[in-house]
């Protein structure tokens, strides 16, 4: 499918690894020039020669903190002064971090709101004049499909996603009338290197097949997805394909979501 991504410029947040480097493979395979972020330059040097290695669309890397407003003023700007516009934003960064409540210390409340929250404002409103010049745009952020209805012992990710989900529809409504779009993709259980982690400590005896499929992980769709799964669904609300879908969230969760 072509989704005329041709000339088009993304930003992509956590793009050294898992799914925001699987989305910006994706996006630079179907003619986007790409601009990954994140904090260690060796993964994005590395990131940087696999998209190279594999698409023949430019792409340039950028070593930032998203949990700091500077941070991501600079790198919106780079990527806009480097390609000279900018039309995609992918908020992908963030970490898993889930404990009881009564565990989650002051400190670990504040970081990841600052990752995974204040990381996507900060980058959105520094990104949102670019698109406004562009024409338009399209904003992904990346959240979690259990933030809808969190388990226990899920602070404080869910928290964060959850207000991911409320800031994502908030700004689809005041962006609506600059032709830029909004969207939430809600990730389940995906191949990451949390999840390669995952299986290596706690069942180093199967194969990632085996371990993906283990009906422990209650999947109804019997297996943990992959990367380009994921980058997929991204890749789609990004494009003109997705040019009336705005203000709404796809879980990318193989079903096990509890709520749509």
């Amino acid at each position: 499918m072509d989704l005329k991504l041709q000339g088009k410029v993304a930003l992509i947040t956590g793009g050294s690894k898992g799914i925001g480097l699987g989305t910006a493979i994706y996006l630079a395979a179907e003619g986007a020039k790409v601009a990954i972020l994140a904090r260690n330059e060796t993964d994005l040097r590395e990131a940087l020669t696999i998209i190279t290695a594999q698409t023949e669309s430019e792409a340039i890397w950028i070593s930032a903190d998203v949990s700091s407003e500077a941070d991501c003023k600079r790198a919106v700007e780079e990527t806009a002064k480097h390609f000279g516009r900018l039309d995609i934003l992918v908020n992908n960064a963030g970490t898993s971090a889930a404990a009881p409540f009564e565990q989650v210390t002051a400190g670990q409340w504040q970081y990841d709101l600052d990752l995974k929250l204040f990381g996507a404002i900060h980058c959105s409103r520094y990104a949102i004049p670019f698109m406004r010049e562009a024409g338009g745009g399209a904003i992904v952020n990346i959240t979690t499909s259990s933030a809808k209805t969190p388990p226990a012992s899920s602070l404080p990710t869910t928290v964060s996603r959850a207000a991911g989900q409320a800031l994502t529809n908030a700004m689809s409504k005041d962006l609506g009338a600059d032709n830029i779009r909004v969207n939430t993709v809600c990730i389940g259980a995906i191949r990451s290197d949390q999840a390669d982690k995952q299986w290596k400590k706690t069942a180093p005896e199967l194969t990632w097949e085996q371990f993906s499929r283990d009906p422990r992980h209650r999947i109804p769709l019997g297996r943990i997805g992959e990367t380009e799964e994921a980058a997929r669904v991204i890749a789609f609300l990004v494009s003109d394909a997705a040019s009336y879908v705005t203000g709404t969230s796809v879980n990318v969760d193989g079903g096990s979501g509890a709520a749509l």
